[in-house]
């Protein structure tokens, strides 16, 4: 299925998929990435930004810790774009749920 991943899923539907959290509340979620700390291996992270929606306005967002960690920027996406969509989910359900 090539809409499995974030990746597959952006590349074929062009837009960010949208979940229901365990709160019952619609989020959209985006890879982002960061310069990684002094002294840490690699020199890119990249984590999950879930925006929260209540009907088409953003009321708030949480965010996942880092997930990859790489010495390109593209490199540390990827590894986060390669999730799949059901790891994704559970990666939100664990924010959300406390």
């Amino acid at each position: 299925m090539e809409d499995a991943t974030l990746a597959g899923y952006r590349h074929e539907h062009e837009r960010p998929p949208a979940f229901e959290g365990r709160d019952g509340l619609t989020y959209t979620v985006e890879v982002m990435t960061d310069r990684a700390g002094p002294g840490q291996q690699g020199s890119w992270c990249a984590y999950l930004f879930f925006l929260c929606w209540r009907g088409n306005a953003p009321v708030d967002h949480v965010e996942s810790d880092f997930l990859s960690r790489a010495e390109s920027e593209s490199e540390a996406r990827a590894a986060v774009e390669a999730l799949t969509l059901h790891e994704v989910k559970g990666i939100l359900d664990e924010l959300v749920s406390g």
